[in-house]
């Protein structure tokens, strides 16, 4: 019987070196599910474990794609923000702040 770390391992030591041995095709292809896997589990946390209904979850999951997406190709920035140009790690991060800090926001606004 292989013990349930033994196999998430090896699942993530395969995920390291996917990008070195595939074609760019299936690492995007990897990427595109591993994103929506991650909005699915969200999904399922809200609704399945905290009973919850969801009205804006795909309304955050926006939000912080288009502010990575917009960061991370953007050429023209005000200088403040110029030094997240071209990093798609660094918009990524940014990207989940902002998130977080509009949710904490309306999240103050509604339950009060």
């Amino acid at each position: 019987m292989l013990s349930p770390r033994l196999v998430l391992g090896v699942f993530l030591g395969l995920l390291l070196v996917a990008p070195l041995v595939l074609p760019p095709f299936y690492v995007t292809l990897l990427n595109y599910i591993g994103l929506y896997a991650m909005v699915a589990l969200g999904l399922v946390l809200l609704t399945g474990v905290g009973g919850l209904t969801s009205f804006g979850q795909a309304a955050f999951v926006g939000l912080g794609a288009y502010t990575t997406g917009l960061l991370t190709t953007a050429t023209d920035l005000p200088g403040y923000l110029s030094w997240l140009a071209g990093s798609p790690w660094l918009a990524l991060v940014v990207g989940l702040v902002f998130t977080a800090v509009v949710a904490i926001v309306l999240g103050s606004l509604t339950l009060k």
